[in-house]
């Protein structure tokens, strides 16, 4: 059978060749057609655009060209649900969304356009069960999360996380804006917690689309706030994981790298600057669904990891915090048993085969 697939950032790139690896096995026919990265097209296939460079009008005319068997959306909203109602309107072929839109958390109205265009939803958080089903009767399925599976298929390889007593990882997110408003302070409150300890290292996981310079800009601005160990300041391109096998603690914004930070074993703080802090947490209690913003506390309707997000990210905050989670912290064997939880609540590996498993049981049928 023909999949057309379209993941819009690296996370997708990612989650989605899993998935292809795992429709593979099921279909020994597949063929794919995909906008995506690196990633997916190690597994074969066709790289239409890659997902730096969409074109919504481009993608409309090469799904009606190629007539696939499905078309597989992966996150990405804002694009992805605009080709499920084009595929939906011309009865192209079914729609499957693999890691579904986070509508729970802001513009619960998509609700609509899932329930009209979108033929399975296929979950990789348990939460979103009750949200989908329970709240807004709409069938899902939950496969699992497939962050479990690559974490776990990185250990198996490379052992179980090593932490070296002096790697303080640093994931400041993936955007421009985010990076600079987030890192000089994440800087600055791992030089202060390790108390001028010569043998830290402040290692950086770079985003892939953001250049060294970005991230060199961002140390400049802690150094001009009182940061004074820029040669221990470290840059990691591409190698994350390798990056949190060995870290003893983290300084994380959101997103999946707490989940991945989690998994890891790797005790963190969830901190996100935003300018305007007051209007910020004003507009969060009023517009965000969800009282969490980290995937961790998400998973285990409780506080896992502390979150320090607006005004509230600040080193006076920032540095007693990472202080708690480090070795000897009060706070570290906590966090870390509420890591056990959320692993138990996220279900074994093997997220990619069940969903594939089951498209493929899907369009059988059909």
């Amino acid at each position: 059978m023909r999949y057309f697939l379209i993941a819009g950032e690296a996370s997708g790139d990612l989650h989605a060749s899993g998935l292809m690896k795992a429709l593979k096995e099921a279909d020994p026919e597949a063929e794919f057609a995909f906008y995506g990265g690196d990633c997916m097209a190690a597994v074969g296939g066709t790289l239409l655009r890659h997902y730096k460079d969409l074109a919504m009008a481009d993608c409309k005319r090469q799904i009606a060209e190629w007539q696939p068997d499905a078309l597989i959306l992966v996150d990405y909203p804002g694009f992805n649900l605009k080709m499920a109602r084009f595929v939906h309107d011309r009865a192209i072929c079914p729609v499957f969304y693999y890691i579904s839109p986070k509508i729970w958390a802001w513009k619960e109205r998509r609700i609509k356009d899932i329930r009209r265009n979108v033929d399975r939803l296929f979950s990789i958080l348990p939460f979103e069960i009750d949200f989908f089903e329970k709240k807004h009767h709409y069938p899902i399925s939950y496969v699992g999360n497939p962050t479990v599976d690559e974490v776990t298929a990185f250990c198996a390889e490379h052992g179980q996380p090593q932490p070296d007593g002096r790697t303080v990882a640093l994931l400041p997110g993936s955007r421009r804006q985010e990076i600079l408003d987030n890192l000089p302070t994440m800087l600055r409150s791992a030089e202060a917690a390790g108390k001028g300890d010569a043998a830290w290292e402040f290692c950086v996981a770079c985003a892939p689309a953001i250049p060294d310079e970005l991230y060199r800009e961002a140390m400049q601005k802690a150094e001009q706030q009182g940061f004074h160990s820029a040669d221990r300041f470290r840059l990691i391109r591409g190698g994350t994981y390798e990056l949190l096998h060995r870290a003893t603690a983290a300084l994380v914004t959101s997103g999946t790298a707490t989940l991945e930070t989690a998994l890891f074993g790797v005790p963190q703080i969830v901190c996100y600057y935003i300018p305007l802090g007051p209007v910020i947490r004003l507009a969060r209690r009023l517009f965000l669904k969800v009282p969490y913003i980290s995937l961790v506390n998400l998973v285990c309707g409780r506080e896992v990891v502390p979150e320090l997000v607006a005004s509230d990210m600040n080193a006076a905050r920032l540095t007693p915090a990472l202080r708690s989670i480090l070795p000897g912290g009060e706070a570290r064997d906590a966090q870390l048993k509420g890591y056990a939880e959320m692993r138990r609540l996220l279900g074994e590996p093997g997220a990619p085969q069940h969903a594939a498993r089951e498209m493929v049981e899907i369009l059988n049928r059909k």
